[in-house]
């Protein structure tokens, strides 16, 4: 047992081979603790309050109760001693009703905090929720692109639902030592080595709890990759989404093997950990016992002495029963709010992170106000761009000018680029060389959420989102998710109305079959949906990037046409396969590997007979 205590401070490797959290480092994490607070305090200033105060009361009823037992159990004593005739219960009864009072007492208090901790904890969970999406909105598109990233965020959401457990176990533990000290103070008085005997008796099951709560923290914390993943297979496997792909290449076995394989992995590691507490704790729950007792004898030992009196017996066997009760739940309860503290720093982690694209300017400037209109347009002054995940460069020595009210097609072979020049235009992404000029200053002068505003972009992935019609294209302007007048023009506008006036609700109807009662769309009819959104933006600059994939070419060039009478004046770039649709614009940009190739409108660049004239023969060729 000894060389087991003294493993517990060294720094051990975790089952996956990371160093497991030192002792230093979970007390440490304690620090965390103030902040947590505070966020609790500031979510309901009088609930948390009335919990503080309830609580307060509670902790002083044990020594309370004990006394008044103790009160009892010597008036009963006294009483035997007198003659039959002298005998009067009336005092005993009084002390009788006194403990009954305490009890009831005791009952309302612990049902009153045990409401406040409910609906502080639920007002906590929601407040925490809200926290995360607030700032998850704040930070920045390739933040979202790495994996590190969503390990932090996926920690930060479980911390969310299990820190109100952690908010009862604090509360709770400074209601357990405000008794405890009372109930030291008795015992002390008495005989001080009792207290150092059941320090004793209790700190090696405190010791090991902590050892054990410190793996099972490094076990958690090592897997949350491997949780992802899993909870990747369980919704992959059974998914109305990807059930077509499931069936047709027959994925079920291989997605179920590899959920087995990663299951069955962590099922072993957290078996061998349980195993081990299980039996160290049951060992040192044996000498907590036995320091007890010994020291119950003793107490013993001086009542039939006739040292103390029975009510003395009883008191102090109370006090030393409770003491070494509250003792083990705080240094175990410690342990865990350690524990906590430790899974807490995952969630303030998360909150630390900050977006990296923001309005840089002069120390002192204000935010350079977005144009209105656009006069000069935006100039790509030898801009490139590298994902970080990546060692090859997305975009590079690009420059071209976008001119004000022009209307600009991209194209290039997939991967060429060209959605990553639409992400930098929109200031999702900054250059990582060069830079990118609106009206003659750098895009990075300019406030984000301004600048967004006046940005309307429709990408070919875009979302599916799980609500009405109309909601799904007020989407493009969600502050003006009411003004329906706003919402059925911009319908019109892109051809949604069409696929509305089918629908059994109309705009009030929900679509897409996560929730009862949604009807679902097909490809080309959620396009137009999500077509309706740029229209609804009615921003300064349309970005199209390839939004019309699943529509049939007829279709496609319908939009189009529309697109093109629509914007007139406005600022527009427009991606698309289809040569038909792409000759509509005043200029296109031939992009290759990232870098620029050519410039011009259809005409030049047929007659140059360059990259875009090789690439509409090739797909004129195809419809002949």
């Amino acid at each position: 047992m000894f060389n087991f205590l003294k493993s517990i401070s060294a720094k051990r490797p975790a089952p996956d081979g990371k160093p497991a959290v030192s002792v230093r480092e979970r007390v440490s994490a304690l620090r965390n603790l103030p902040a947590f607070l505070k966020l609790i305090w500031y979510t309901s200033p009088g609930l948390a309050l009335a919990n503080i105060a309830l609580r307060s009361l509670r902790a002083g009823l044990p020594l309370a109760m004990l006394y008044v037992g103790k009160l009892i159990i010597d008036a009963v004593v006294t009483l035997t001693r007198l003659p039959a005739s002298e005998r009067v219960l009336t005092p005993v009864l009084t002390l009788v009703a006194l403990e009954f009072g305490l009890v009831l007492l005791a009952d309302a208090l612990g049902r009153g905090v045990a409401l406040l901790d409910s609906l502080l904890g639920d007002l906590f969970t929601n407040q925490s929720s809200i926290r995360i999406m607030q700032h998850a909105a704040e930070l920045d598109l390739d933040q979202f692109e790495d994996s590190t990233f969503y390990d932090k965020l996926e920690r930060a959401r479980r911390q969310t639902l299990s820190r109100t457990v952690l908010m009862s176990q604090v509360l709770a533990q400074g209601q357990d030592t405000v008794t405890l000290v009372l109930l030291a103070g008795g015992l002390v008085a008495f005989q001080p080595w009792l207290l150092g005997l059941l320090l004793l008796a209790v700190v090696p099951a405190f010791l090991g709890e902590s050892h054990f709560n410190e793996r099972s923290y490094s076990l958690s914390h090592s897997w949350t990759p491997e949780r992802r993943e899993l909870d990747y297979l369980r919704q992959t496997g059974a998914s109305d989404e990807t059930a077509k792909e499931v069936k047709i290449f027959g994925l079920s076995d291989f997605l179920i093997t590899r959920f087995r394989e990663l299951s069955d992995d962590f099922y072993r590691q957290n078996k061998s950990l349980v195993l081990r507490r299980a039996s160290w704790g049951a060992l040192f729950s044996a000498i907590g016992a036995a320091g007890y007792y010994g020291a119950y004898v003793y107490i013993i030992a001086r009542t039939v002495a006739g040292q103390i009196s029975l009510g003395q017996l009883t008191f102090l066997a109370g006090s030393f029963a409770r003491l070494r009760s509250l003792l083990e739940g705080i240094l175990s309860r410690f342990s865990s709010v350690a524990d906590g503290a430790l899974y807490l720093q995952d969630f303030f982690d998360f909150f630390a992170l900050r977006p990296r694209i923001v309005r840089q300017a002069a120390t002192g400037e204000t935010a350079r106000s977005f144009p209105r209109p656009i006069r000069q347009g935006f100039e790509f002054e030898n801009v490139g761009f590298q994902y970080k995940s990546g060692t090859k460069w997305a975009i590079r020595n690009l420059s071209f000018q976008l001119e004000a009210g022009e209307k600009l097609a991209l194209v290039g072979e997939n991967g060429a680029g060209k959605t990553t020049l639409v992400k930098l235009l929109a200031r999702l992404y900054d250059p990582t060389e060069g830079r990118i000029l609106l009206d003659g200053h750098d895009l990075r002068e300019y406030d984000p959420a301004e600048l967004r505003q006046e940005i309307g972009v429709i990408f070919q992935d875009f979302v599916r989102f799980q609500l009405s019609a109309g909601q799904n294209l007020a989407v493009g302007r969600i502050e003006e998710r009411q003004n329906q007048s706003r919402i059925e023009i911009a319908a019109q506008q892109s051809l949604a109305d069409t696929v509305i006036a089918k629908l059994p609700g109309g705009y009030s109807q929900m679509i897409g079959r996560r929730f009862n009662g949604g009807v679902d769309l097909s490809g080309g009819e959620w396009q137009k949906i999500a077509l309706g959104r740029a229209y609804m933006r009615d921003a300064q600059l349309l970005i199209l990037d390839e939004p019309t994939a699943a529509l049939d070419a007829r279709a496609e060039h319908e939009v189009f046409q529309r697109f093109a009478e629509l914007t007139k004046g406005k600022t527009a770039v427009l991606i698309s396969h289809r040569f038909s649709t792409v000759r509509m614009a005043n200029r296109i940009l031939v992009i290759e590997n990232g870098q620029f190739v050519e410039i011009g409108s259809h005409e030049e660049l047929l007659a140059k007979g360059g990259r875009y004239a090789e690439l509409f023969a090739l797909q004129a060729a195809g419809y002949r």
